[in-house]
């Protein structure tokens, strides 16, 4: 265990951070199934583009996900998307 107040004070910060990009990630990862089934069923208002848009662009923003991941996630969904007719 760490002994000085400065490796006290990251570990706490540490579990913050990790506790905070599992729960973004797990938004992320429910968001992109409901698009993907939404894609399957073919229907439009059910896959909610904008959600999930500005959910990626807020994770990438505080640096969960890299910002190129999130233009990929979004290119890959908006392409899905266009897809249904």
């Amino acid at each position: 265990m760490a002994n000085t107040k400065s490796a006290l004070k990251r570990i706490r910060q540490t579990e913050t951070r990790t506790a905070r990009n599992r729960a973004v990630s797990s938004k992320l990862k429910t968001l992109r199934k409901k698009i993907a089934t939404a894609v399957e069923t073919s229907d439009k208002e059910a896959a909610a583009y904008n959600t999930f848009s500005s959910a990626v662009d807020k994770a990438a923003k505080v640096g969960t996900i890299p910002a190129n991941r999130a233009a990929n996630y979004k290119s890959k969904a908006a392409k899905a998307i266009a897809k249904i007719a």
